[in-house]
C-alpha cells in the first residue's frame, strides 16, 4: 500500500510527499511531521482524509487485505484528481513571492505617481505664498550637486516654506500607502505588475494592519543609510520579505497562483 500526504511546511512548490509505506508514515507521525490534522491518501482510497480519521480507519481494518496494488498510471490519476478537488475546496494554495527586482519596480512606479502629487501640492503652497519656487529650485540644485553635503542639506532645510511642504508630502505619502494598502491590499505600482500584501494567515490587510505595516516601512526607509539592508534581505529571504514585513508579519505575493499541467493538460493550482 502506498501512502501520500500534503506537507503543510512547504510554502512555495510541490507539497505532496510520497509514495511511503505505513511504516514511514508512522515514523514520520512519531517525529511530528504528520499530525491528526494532515492530509494523507493511500492507494484505493477514493479521497483524502486527516491522518486521524485515516490511523482509525487503519486500526478497525487492521486485519482485512487491501487488495491488488493500482499500477502508477492509477495512482497518479488517482492523486491528482484528489489534489484538484482539495483545489476547489480551498484547501490548497501555492504561494509564489515576487523577488527583489519586481518588488523595486513597484515601488518606483509608486515613487513616480507620489513625485507627480509632490509637485502639485508644492504648486499649490508655492500659489498660496507659504514658498518660494526660485529659491526651493536653487536649494534643491545646491543638494543635488552635493547629497552627502550637511551644509547644502541645512541650506534646502532652512528654505522658507520648506517645512510646509515636507509635512504636506509626508501626509501625502502616508495616506497613499495605508490607504491603497488598507482598501486594496496594493499600490497602483503593486497592481501593474500584478502582486499584493496579506498577512501571515493569508488574509487582506484591514486599516489597523495597514497602518502598522507603513510604520514600519519608515524603519526599513531609515536603512537606506545602512546601504538597504532593509530592503535587501529580499534577496536572501526565502519568502522575499523585507524588513517591515519581518515586523508587521506581512508577505508580499503573487495575485494568482502557480499553474501546472498534466499528461491529460489538466490545469492545477
Amino acid at each position: 500500500m502506498k501512502w501520500f500526504f500534503i506537507d503543510e511546511s512547504i510554502t512555495d512548490g510541490e507539497r505532496r510527499q510520497g509514495p511511503y509505506s505505513i511504516d514511514e508514515i508512522h515514523e514520520f507521525v512519531n517525529q511530528g511531521k504528520i499530525t491528526d490534522s494532515t492530509l494523507v491518501w493511500h492507494s484505493g482510497e477514493s479521497d483524502w482524509k486527516t491522518w486521524k480519521e485515516a490511523s482509525q480507519a487503519l486500526e478497525t481494518k487492521e486485519s482485512e487485505k487491501t487488495g491488488a496494488n493500482p499500477t502508477e498510471d492509477e495512482l497518479l490519476k488517482s492523486t491528482i484528481d484528489a489534489l484538484e478537488q482539495i483545489v476547489k475546496e480551498n484547501k490548497l494554495r501555492v504561494i509564489r513571492f515576487p523577488g527583489f527586482f519586481t518588488r523595486a519596480f513597484a515601488f518606483l512606479v509608486d515613487n513616480l505617481i507620489l513625485g507627480i502629487f509632490g509637485g502639485i501640492s508644492l504648486y499649490i503652497i508655492a500659489c498660496l505664498g507659504l514658498v518660494e519656487l526660485d529659491a526651493v529650485q536653487q536649494a534643491a540644485a545646491t543638494y543635488m550637486n552635493d547629497p552627502l553635503s550637511a551644509e547644502s542639506m541645512n541650506k534646502l532645510l532652512e528654505t522658507p516654506g520648506i517645512s510646509t511642504f515636507i509635512s504636506v508630502w509626508s501626509v501625502i505619502q502616508t495616506v497613499y500607502f495605508i490607504a491603497f494598502h488598507a482598501t486594496l491590499s496594493a499600490t497602483p505600482g503593486k497592481k501593474l505588475v500584478h502582486i499584493h500584501v496579506e498577512t501571515v494567515g493569508g488574509e487582506r490587510l484591514n486599516w489597523l494592519s495597514s497602518t502598522a505595516r507603513y510604520l514600519c516601512s519608515l524603519l526599513t526607509q531609515f536603512s537606506l543609510a545602512l546601504y538597504g539592508l532593509g530592503y535587501l534581505i529580499v534577496c536572501i529571504d526565502p519568502k522575499r520579505r523585507a524588513l517591515h514585513d519581518w515586523i508587521a508579519r506581512t508577505y508580499v505575493v503573487y495575485d494568482e497562483p502557480v499553474k501546472k499541467k498534466d499528461a491529460g493538460d489538466k490545469e492545477i493550482q
